[in-house]
């Protein structure tokens, strides 16, 4: 099985949400046109004031992403079941 990583954006700020929001509409974009395997892209409200963007990319796929778009930081995503 392929590990998946999830690749963040932070923002932070009276905007963050809406703004990580706005990033995540240009990942999905991205994973149309780049035509990645789907995978979960979204925004996240970690408190008032920051808020992430994401996608999940298989890890083959991790360092293409990564040097495209630029991310903060990267995490790998556990397996459902697993903690």
């Amino acid at each position: 099985m392929t590990k998946e990583i999830k690749l963040i954006w932070d923002f932070r700020g009276k905007e963050a949400e809406a703004i990580a929001k706005h990033h995540a509409i240009h990942l999905k974009e991205y994973a149309a046109t780049n035509k990645l395997a789907a995978k979960p892209i979204g925004a996240e409200a970690l408190t008032p004031m920051h808020s992430i963007a994401f996608i999940v990319v298989d890890e083959p796929n991790m360092i293409a992403v990564r040097d495209a778009l630029k991310p903060q930081r990267g995490e790998f995503v556990k397996p459902e079941g697993q903690q």
